[in-house]
């Protein structure tokens, strides 16, 4: 049994994380809510990833970074302040808890640690400035902790498409756009939080112990294809 930090697994694809795992490993929850999940391996602390200090963690085999952000504006309705809370929530939130639990997770067996992006870093997308830039980060910094770390700990990203949880809700919220959504990928689908809970876990895990420095995306096809 491992043990795993999840950062902000109290809704949506963090949620769907942490109960993948909760079954087999011991999973740290820190968020600014509880789960609605009650089980003997998990302990959760409440915690707001950017103005709290985050709580000391004597072990762990890994970490998931969850939080993240859809700020979708023109460009001219964007202010500098946008920006900067993009990239906050997603770049230096994460700096902050690897830098925090870093000595511990090197020293956990096999390690990693699990990051997000998203498709619209590869593909270009109207109004999307914000969230793209920021998530550039985050793909930068997985390239450059990779090699960093290469010979101690994995560190991966996801960049799925639009999931069908709580953040997204503005994206799906009646049958016409949950329609237009589904018809602009060439699977013909868009995803669900389980899907890719899949793929952190497996991120996580022994089976992935050659992979390191990846971004992953999980686009239904959309940057993938020309159908």
């Amino acid at each position: 049994m491992k043990t795993y930090i999840i950062i902000g697994g109290s809704k949506g694809i963090g949620n769907a994380i942490l109960d993948t795992l909760l079954e087999h490993h011991k999973v740290i929850n820190l968020s600014r809510s509880q789960p609605e999940q009650s089980h003997t391996n998990l302990t959760h602390h409440n915690c707001d990833i950017l103005s709290d200090e985050l709580p000391d963690i004597e072990s762990a085999d890994g970490m998931v970074y969850c939080p993240g952000s859809i700020n979708l504006k023109p460009i001219s309705r964007l202010s500098l302040d946008d920006f900067r809370k993009d990239y906050e929530i997603n770049v230096i939130g994460a700096v902050k808890a690897i830098q925090k639990y870093l000595k511990v997770i090197k020293n956990g067996e096999n390690p990693s640690i699990v990051l997000f992006s998203t498709v619209a870093a590869k593909l270009g997308m109207p109004f999307h400035a914000s969230i793209a830039a920021a998530k550039s980060g985050v793909e930068g910094l997985v390239k450059s902790l990779g090699a960093e770390l290469a010979t101690t700990l994995r560190i991966n990203a996801i960049a799925p498409t639009v999931t069908n949880t709580e953040l997204a809700a503005k994206l799906l919220r009646n049958e016409k756009m949950i329609e237009n959504i589904t018809e602009r990928h060439p699977m013909k689908k868009f995803l669900q939080p389980k899907d890719v809970a899949e793929m952190a876990t497996f991120l996580l895990s022994d089976k992935s112990s050659s992979i390191s420095g990846q971004v992953f995306e999980m686009d239904c096809g959309i940057v993938s294809f020309k159908i």
